[in-house]
């Protein structure tokens, strides 16, 4: 059974994708810590990231710290976070997020109910960053 990731990189539920390549994507998670908080997702299903191979699990951080460099910027941060919890979804996946305080790490903060215009703008503002970086070959239209 695919899970919800596959889901929404196969297109059968909609996502706001900022990174687009041949093993990893990247989109807008829809319960945010901030504005710009981005899930990084290998498209094999791999459930924990400890059962990754390693040549992947690479591919995930790098395309992982772009994006990371490119929210300090779009989003005017300090740092970038990340955590890989892995409890969501059963499914490998970074959270990386912009932010200016460690108590910006604690999930029962995030957003449940996210304006969808605001989630279209922090898209489109990591959209134009990346391009602005460098890597828009991996970025698709919004």
């Amino acid at each position: 059974m695919a899970t919800l990731f596959s889901k929404i990189i196969a297109g059968e539920i909609p996502g706001r994708f900022v990174w687009k390549d041949e093993d990893v994507v990247a989109f807008l998670t829809i319960g945010p810590l901030a504005d710009g908080h981005t899930l990084v997702v290998p498209r094999e299903e791999v459930d924990r990231w400890t059962d990754a191979p390693p040549a992947l699990l690479q591919k995930i951080m790098a395309v992982a710290q772009v994006i990371g460099q490119a929210q300090l910027t779009a989003f005017d941060a300090r740092r970038a976070g990340l955590i890989i919890a892995g409890y969501e979804v059963e499914h490998l996946h970074v959270h990386v997020w912009p932010s200016n305080s460690l108590t910006e790490f604690d999930f029962a903060t995030v957003d449940n109910n996210p304006d969808p215009a605001r989630l279209d703008a922090n898209a489109q503002r990591l959209r134009e960053a990346l391009i602005s970086s460098g890597h828009g070959e991996f970025v698709p239209e919004a």
